[in-house]
């Protein structure tokens, strides 16, 4: 063999046992890398078992209420919302009703827009773009503010009585009616209505005798009240101390149809003799008279009727 051949051989050699050894490396980096990663992999693993085995055990059964009724679970987070909607149905029913008569007599055609009306957004919840413009006015001008008038608080009364078993915007229609048959709430002439007038107000203005009797009946107790306290109103707001109680209610479904104030007085009316004055149909005159202001927060009637001050 020459020597160039032989210098050749080597350089050969030299190359292949250095391609070798970068393989080799190449080999020993992959196997470290791979090491590390599956050992990450087998932290993981053993951290998730050691989490899970804290809230299960393995081989045993579980009922699912631990897992859907789970406070923070989802079931729980749809439950109260569901609960929310509900409530807040209620609260609309309590206000509309449920009569199909009333959709069934809309009509677009005879809304009358209020005079600079405010954005819907800004009204109590239970308002919608569809609500009576009936009712939005007296949402806007009456519910809330503080009435001291003897006349004006024997309206509301019969009002609150009288939407029982119907709706506020039915009722308001009617109140023309009602003032036109109650001698515009004069209650010393109410008072004095018989037995045939009783049946002619149920008769001609379609109000179930009963309720009419029981506003006969109403009259007759506030003067009994005037002779004791002077009048309907200082009887009326002594239970609030003279000053109007300002709640502060976010949402529509957290105003109570009845309270332990509304009890109270409830309770005294009942004792004197007085009809239709159960706790929810006082609460409901409460917000009517303005003794309570439960405007919610957002609703831009809020701040006006807590403010506002009225001369008895």
């Amino acid at each position: 063999m020459s020597r160039t051949e032989t210098v050749g051989l080597t350089r050969r050699g030299m190359l292949q046992s250095s391609s070798c050894n970068r393989l080799v490396n190449c080999s020993e980096s992959f196997k470290r890398d791979s090491v590390i990663s599956n050992g990450g992999s087998a932290k993981v693993r053993r951290s998730l078992e050691r989490k899970k085995s804290k809230s299960f055990k393995e081989g045993e059964s579980y009922p699912s209420c631990l897992i859907t009724e789970a406070p923070g679970s989802i079931a729980a987070v749809r439950r109260e919302e569901v609960a929310a909607q509900q409530a807040l149905r209620k609260l609309k029913i309590a206000h509309y009703g449920r009569s199909k008569s009333t959709l069934s007599n809309f009509n677009s055609s005879k809304i009358v827009p209020l005079i600079n009306p405010q954005p819907h957004s800004q009204r109590c919840s239970f308002l919608t773009p569809t609500s009576d413009p009936v009712y939005v006015a007296y949402h806007d001008e009456e519910w809330g503010v503080p009435v001291h008038d003897d006349k004006t608080l024997f309206e509301l009364l019969t009002l609150s009585g009288a939407q029982v078993g119907s709706d506020w915007t039915s009722t308001l229609r009617k109140r023309h009616h009602f003032r036109k048959a109650f001698m515009e709430f004069e209650a010393e002439a109410v008072a004095k209505f018989s037995e045939k007038e009783i049946n002619a107000i149920s008769i001609e203005y379609k109000v179930d005798i009963s309720k009419v009797r029981g506003v006969v009946e109403n009259a007759a107790k506030i003067l009994e009240v005037k002779k004791t306290f002077g009048s309907l109103e200082r009887y009326l707001w002594g239970f609030v101390n003279h000053k109007p109680i300002s709640t502060n209610y976010k949402l529509g479904h957290k105003i109570p149809v009845k309270t332990s104030k509304s009890e109270s007085i409830s309770k005294d009316m009942v004792r004197r003799g007085f009809r239709f004055v159960g706790p929810t149909v006082v609460h409901s005159f409460m917000q009517a008279a303005g003794l309570t202001n439960d405007h919610l927060l957002t609703c831009y009637r809020h701040t006006p009727c807590t403010l506002l001050i009225t001369n008895p």
